[in-house]
């Protein structure tokens, strides 16, 4: 009886060390099973269907469904794509769009985020919470504020130019009476709206995640800078800045990823898919693909286009760390 009760406990003195640590080291990756299998189940398999539909020509709901047969066309849709002339101007379109985007997010959620690190904690609180208004605020409602900000007839920003006086508004832009002005008629106004829109959206969320990082700053560096007569712009490029590099380094990167995926705002200040001179890549596969008549291939082959170059953005901002972790 002695024996078989003691059976467990030697069994377990005769573990090793190695074993031991062997069965608690997969405890971490059984509690991201759960976490993994919904990414793959939500991101991974519809991804891998998009791949897989670049590679043939579906023209109909039918073969999507599979009533037809699906003609296998190999990468005639990524070299479709990549010789039409119009596809160098989307692409221009969305790498100057999002580089201009994330300037200003970056720029503007900086110097939001330094200012709520200057403010007491009432007014900190206070403000942010205003700020986070735009960013809690869905991209479809806000959207739709913006457009009717710009309305031709009766927007905001249409009674306020009607509200100049004549002389002065003659003197500055040619014209007194702004209604009826399509403000999203222009190309360059339109990416200019568009602009505005995102970074307002945007910007909050650089703010907060530079506040958190300011906050694990020691104020002691700071104080010290200021003792030996740092202004503050010195004080954030010679201590804030590479402190924070990390962060400010995710931040760009993440960015990047919304800015290129920009389409809820686009489609909606355009009304659709008629303005095919402002056409980004995230709008272009969604008008190739379901614009009549359809051509889901081809709108699943630049959708593919659009996720390598998020891929490459992403590996290079990893490629960049590793290499700071490794000098460090």
């Amino acid at each position: 009886m002695s024996l078989l009760t003691n059976a467990p406990e030697a069994a377990a003195a005769r573990e090793t060390p190695a074993r031991r640590r062997r069965r608690v080291d997969r405890l971490p990756y059984l509690l991201l099973l759960p976490a993994l299998v919904i990414i793959g189940v939500l991101l991974l398999w519809p991804l891998g269907q998009v791949v897989v539909m670049s590679f043939y020509r579906l023209n109909s709901v039918r073969q999507l469904r599979g009533d037809r047969e699906w003609p296998w066309v190999g990468l005639g849709n990524y070299a479709d794509i990549l010789s039409d002339p119009f596809f160098l101007t989307v692409l221009r379109n969305t790498v100057l769009f999002a580089a201009a985007n994330v300037l200003l997010t970056m720029v503007l959620g900086t110097l939001v985020g330094l200012l709520l690190n200057r403010l007491g904690r009432k007014m900190a609180t206070f403000v942010a919470s205003c700020v986070m208004l735009a960013w809690a605020t869905p991209a479809l409602t806000g959207t739709i504020v913006w457009k009717w900000i710009f309305d031709d007839t009766s927007g905001l920003v249409t009674w306020l130019f009607n509200a100049l006086p004549d002389g002065l508004s003659n003197s500055l832009f040619g014209r007194s009476d702004w209604t009826g002005y399509g403000w999203f008629n222009s190309p360059l106004l339109f990416f200019a709206i568009l602009t505005l829109v995102v970074v307002w959206h945007s910007f909050p969320f650089i703010a907060v995640s530079v506040l958190a990082g300011l906050k694990s700053v020691p104020s002691e560096l700071h104080e010290a800078a200021r003792v030996d007569g740092a202004g503050p712009w010195r004080v954030f490029w010679r201590i804030t800045f590479p402190l924070l590099r990390p962060v400010f380094g995710i931040l760009i990167v993440l960015s990047t990823i919304w800015d290129f995926k920009v389409f809820t705002q686009q489609f909606v200040l355009a009304g659709g898919t008629q303005d095919r001179p402002t056409f980004m890549l995230s709008i272009y596969s969604y008008a190739e693909a379901f614009s009549p008549p359809p051509k889901y291939g081809l709108g699943s082959a630049i959708a593919v286009i659009l996720t390598l170059i998020l891929l490459v953005v992403t590996g290079f901002y990893v490629r960049m760390v590793l290499r700071q972790e490794d000098e460090s």
